[in-house]
């Protein structure tokens, strides 16, 4: 398991932990990812909510909560720390800006496509950016729009497959077709990126993510052409996740049957486990009284079953009556709480013991 080179970032263990809102993935997870290796990643999802006593408006109560989770994690870390921002969000730019001038190392951005995200840089500026696509033809618009409008390529690439949890940037009838598998997007993408790489010379990582679970997973991402991979529900059942025991109890209880897809309020299909919050939205019994924030660009009040953001912050609290949680594909298979430490030791040794089966 070769260590991750990211420009002048050196990862020594090809590991993302996903950035996971609302509230799932703050400071205290991210600085234990981190401190194991690997790069750590707060989501700024919901931050106004957070740290809304600090103040009453949503927008400038975001800044505060991502300075202040900034802080607390570098406190806590030396290590390499990512800030996962939707482009989807409403408050996109400001979330953009706040991370580059706290000097985050690295900025990862999906739910849309960051066209413009090189704009936030500023002179001296080191923060590096990884959008977030789940095809090759993603980041070729990518690399060719950056690099002529701003003189700029991808410092990475992470290419989500259908199996992540939350959001997923797939129409629903490709969720399970098998052309859209992360292990035929992640060839595709490292071809497209690669004629970047050669035509100027410089290297950017594919980094797989999307039902990546276990260490034999990992070795076939990297068997694939992926640099390394990102997980965000392994990491959900650890002590370190910021989010609420009843959260993660959820995915300790929940059965593979109950990990399905459903239609989110911002447009897009999504992944959560099933429970009677869920059920309710599918029988029609759910209605926002108003919108408290207009956190998402595409939510329409006028239309939606259900606020998302008042929906996935109950869930992180523990209230899941009135929310749900997100998750990956393969949720079901946590069975207990572990540590971080423990999760990146059993990834690492089930790299090497996949290598050595292989040798056999």
């Amino acid at each position: 398991m070769r260590e991750l080179r990211i420009g002048d970032l050196v990862v020594p263990i090809p590991i993302i932990q996903g950035g996971m809102g609302v509230g799932v993935s703050l400071s205290g997870l991210a600085a234990a990812v981190a401190n194991e290796g690997g790069i750590g990643v707060i989501s700024s999802a919901g931050l106004g909510l957070l740290y809304r006593k600090f103040s009453s408006d949503f927008l400038e109560a975001s800044i505060i909560g991502l300075k202040e989770e900034l802080r607390k994690v570098k406190e806590k870390t030396k290590g390499i720390i990512g800030v996962n921002i939707m482009v989807a969000m409403s408050n996109y730019e400001d979330m953009v800006k706040t991370a580059i001038a706290e000097k985050v190392d690295i900025i990862f951005s999906g739910a849309g496509m960051p066209l413009n995200l090189p704009k936030f840089l500023t002179p001296g500026s080191t923060t590096k950016l990884a959008p977030i696509v789940s095809s090759g033809k993603a980041a070729r618009l990518l690399c060719e729009k950056w690099k002529s409008v701003y003189d700029y390529l991808p410092d990475a690439f992470v290419v989500e497959g259908p199996k992540a949890g939350g959001h997923l940037g797939f129409k629903n009838e490709q969720i399970n077709d098998p052309h859209f598998a992360l292990e035929n997007l992640v060839p595709e993408v490292v071809h497209e990126v690669r004629v970047y790489e050669e035509k100027y010379n410089r290297s950017i990582p594919v980094i797989a993510a999307g039902g990546v679970y276990s260490g034999a997973d990992v070795y076939d991402m990297i068997q694939r052409g992926a640099s390394a991979v990102q997980l965000g529900t392994r990491f959900v059942t650890t002590r370190e996740c910021d989010a609420s025991d009843v959260f993660k109890q959820a995915y300790i209880n929940a059965e593979e049957s109950e990990i399905e897809i459903i239609q989110s309020p911002v447009g897009m299909p999504g992944r959560a486990i099933r429970n009677s919050f869920i059920e309710k939205v599918r029988n029609g019994l759910k209605h926002p009284i108003s919108c408290p924030v207009k956190c998402i660009k595409t939510c329409d009040i006028t239309s939606t079953p259900y606020c998302i953001i008042s929906a996935l912050m109950n869930a992180y609290r523990g209230n899941m009556a009135n929310g749900y949680a997100f998750a990956g594909s393969n949720a079901f298979r946590a069975t207990s709480i572990s540590s971080v430490k423990e999760v990146m030791d059993d990834l690492v040794n089930g790299f090497k013991a996949k290598l050595e089966e292989l040798k056999k």
